[in-house]
């Protein structure tokens, strides 16, 4: 009898440490994206946690701001993550060009994204949205009339910019250069452009750097190219706040809008082809858009878990719900969460924008390019602002890092044929 109860108890106590250990050691998935703060508390709350109680598997999720540096320096030790979040389409082609991404065939549905959103390479997806963003647009007060508006762009005052951003400082600049170049010269000349096949000294990209200049001053007024330059990005919408306010328009994408000084101001847009000098007319619009790419660099069952579930629909409109960004993926609904009134609208009109079969969808052209010519170029508008007489050295400098046969460009970057 006694050696029965020992028995039992042995076998409770064993199946007593297997259960802790089956609690304690659900599979693990890290993942490395550039969210903090109350992006990063969203990404939890509202994306991660839902899978980690459905799926049973813990996400071990890492913020940067640093993101690039800090996958860089994880691939090259050995450890890197399981899944990655990057903006940067171009710094994931290199990594899949280097063997380091592992496809995602098999772990997408079908059809779920186009092919300008999860860019096949050699036969392969190896990314896609988790959301998506419009970047060619102007914020202004709801109270200015566009007349107002327009009168105001022709004030190099009137622009809210910051460019920094700790280690990718710069892009602000980018974004306006890039955009500037996409309504001038129109989708073909950017495309080529950041597909590594118009120079950086051709005509069209030259006017759009003194374009940029012309709007907002550069070389013109030292106060405001001080205060752009010390201005971290996230902080430019606060200078509406001042009495009287120090700027009335903020060239900047669709996220900003949940900035609180814009939400005082009851923040309008236009596009920002209404705005810019020489910008090319068109029915449905030219649209800069970005977009926050999943990859997968270490195969396991776990991370597939995660790939599927970033990809599915609860994931996609997640993000919507905060109004921060828009699925683009198919059979999401990218409006779903809208608010009611203003700020809702402003939301429903953008996520008809990136879905509008009409319009021409061009991705971040820096984000785009090879992580390098990225780097460099968002170098080069901090220089060019502080001084625009530099600009032919800074753009001939650019075109002899592009001339690098070594690295790897984008089949294409807009939603049509190049």
């Amino acid at each position: 009898m006694l050696v029965l109860l020992a028995t039992c108890l042995a076998v409770l106590a064993a199946a007593a440490v297997v259960g802790v250990r089956v609690l304690d050691q659900e599979p693990t998935v890290t993942l490395l994206a550039n969210w903090t703060g109350d992006d990063a508390r969203h990404l939890r709350q509202s994306v991660l946690t839902p899978f980690e109680r459905s799926r049973h598997v813990r996400v071990d999720y890492q913020g940067s701001s640093a993101e690039s540096q800090v996958l860089g320096a994880d691939v090259e030790a050995g450890t890197p993550p399981d899944v990655v979040v990057l903006t940067g389409p171009g710094e994931l082609a290199d990594y899949a060009r280097k063997k380091r991404l592992v496809p995602l065939d098999g772990l997408l549905p079908e059809g779920r994204f186009g092919a300008s959103w999860a860019t096949p390479l050699d036969g392969h997806v190896y990314w896609f949205p988790l959301k998506a963003d419009v970047k060619s647009v102007v914020w202004y007060p709801g109270a200015s009339s566009e007349r107002e508006v327009r009168a105001a762009a022709a004030r190099p005052g009137s622009w809210c910019l910051g460019m920094g951003s700790g280690a990718t400082s710069g892009w602000p600049g980018t974004d306006w250069i890039e955009d500037i170049l996409l309504q001038r010269s129109g989708w073909q000349a950017y495309d080529r452009w950041a597909r590594g096949r118009l120079p950086w000294r051709s005509d069209e990209v030259r006017q759009a750097w003194r374009t940029w200049a012309a709007l907002v001053g550069a070389g013109g007024d030292r106060e405001l190219t001080a205060r752009a330059l010390r201005t971290e990005y996230q902080d430019a919408s606060r200078l509406l706040d001042r009495d009287p306010p120090a700027c009335t328009l903020e060239h900047q994408a669709s996220f900003v809008r949940s900035a609180p000084a814009w939400r005082d101001a009851r923040g309008a847009y236009l596009p920002s082809a209404a705005l810019i000098p020489g910008a090319r007319p068109s029915t449905a619009g030219t649209w800069e858009v970005s977009g926050d790419l999943v990859a997968l660099l270490h195969d396991t069952p776990a991370a597939r878990k995660l790939v599927r579930y970033l990809a599915s629909t609860g994931a996609q409109q997640a993000w919507t719900a905060r109004e921060s960004g828009f699925s683009v993926a198919a059979g999401t609904d990218p409006a779903a969460g809208a608010a009611d009134g203003a700020a809702g609208s402003w939301h429903r009109s953008l996520a008809r924008t990136l879905l509008d079969p009409r319009a021409v969808h061009c991705f971040d052209a820096s984000d785009a390019m090879p992580p390098s010519v990225r780097d460099a170029f968002t170098e080069a508008t901090l220089q060019f602002l502080a001084d625009p007489d530099r600009l032919e050295g800074l753009l001939r400098d650019l075109d002899r890092l592009a001339g690098d046969r070594s690295l790897t460009w984008l089949p294409s970057v807009c939603d049509r044929d190049p």
